[in-house]
């Protein structure tokens, strides 16, 4: 029986050992820079693919078999609505009406809007002109793809990729291989009032793979020591060139790491550090039988 979601699948009866683990992939570190280069970053490419329908996300679950739809997906990645959208300085005790029928902004009405605008403008010197993307009546799919447009997180505020993989040897090979399953998209907590972190989307790295393929100009590693040997990310996934800390492995309580250790921020580091080290030790004693 072969696992469907991989990209090399490997029989079970040929593994002789297997364990799922799930790791934190920071863009921001340094060592994962070369996958969010300048208008080459990888979730601007993944955000792009879902609105050309390319590629489907799925609900944050790990058996990938529930889609979820690109309004959904869309809508997750929309700014927080942090409410005064009328009034971006909040309620600020002008509503009573003025002797001279102003606005209590010092407009003398006329159809202003407080800010010396003589009617249609947005508030901000804009005198009512279709200037700007932000404003227009288009598809928000474009916008969302290109860019925040009021509305949306940029690529490049999405930072977080969690990475599902399985770690199997393959006795007939006598090979360790890292099955990289499913990204999870995620938005760092900063950007959030919540201040937690918020999934996105989690996606097949199967259809990943096969998106990062068929766009080789946009799918590029940046190498920054040596320009002439920039690599497609789905080889620099397999080579490993990325960062990333084990967070959880499969359990039969199925925790996180810091969940373990009651949320201590600090234990849970040194513990997924050893656990990244067990796992070494592992391969080593798998080579030994």
């Amino acid at each position: 029986m072969y696992n469907p979601n991989s990209v090399t699948p490997i029989a079970e009866y040929e593994q002789l050992y297997r364990k799922r683990v799930w790791r934190r992939m920071d863009l921001k570190e340094k060592q994962n820079q070369s996958f969010f280069a300048h208008s080459k970053e990888i979730t601007k490419l993944i955000i792009e693919a879902v609105d050309r329908g390319e590629i489907f996300p799925y609900t944050n679950n790990d058996s990938l078999n529930v889609r979820m739809s690109k309004e959904e997906f869309f809508e997750r990645l929309q700014l927080e609505d942090l409410g005064g959208q009328d009034d971006p300085f909040g309620d600020l005790g002008g509503d009573e009406p003025t002797d001279d029928g102003g606005d209590g902004w010092g407009d003398t009405g006329g159809g202003g809007d407080g800010w010396g605008d003589s009617g249609g403008g947005d508030g901000w010197g804009d005198s009512g002109g279709a200037e700007g993307g932000q404003e227009a009546s288009g598809s928000g799919s474009d916008e969302s793809a290109g860019g925040r447009y009021d509305d949306y997180y940029l690529p490049t505020d999405v930072t977080v990729i969690e990475i599902m993989e399985d770690i199997i040897f393959d006795k007939r090979r006598a090979r360790l291989y890292y099955d990289i399953q499913s990204f999870k998209l995620i938005l760092p907590a900063e950007l959030k009032t919540t201040g937690l972190l918020t999934e996105v989307a989690t996606f097949r790295y199967k259809d990943l793979e096969e998106l990062f393929r068929g766009h080789p100009e946009e799918a590029i590693w940046f190498n920054p020591q040596n320009n002439a040997e920039h690599k497609n990310f789905a080889d620099a996934f397999s080579l490993r060139l990325h960062s990333s800390r084990i967070t959880k492995i499969q359990n039969t309580n199925n925790l996180a790491i810091v969940d373990i250790y009651d949320q201590n921020e600090m234990r849970a580091l040194i513990a997924s550090q050893q656990l990244e080290f067990e796992l070494m030790e592992k391969e080593h004693d798998l080579w030994e039988q």
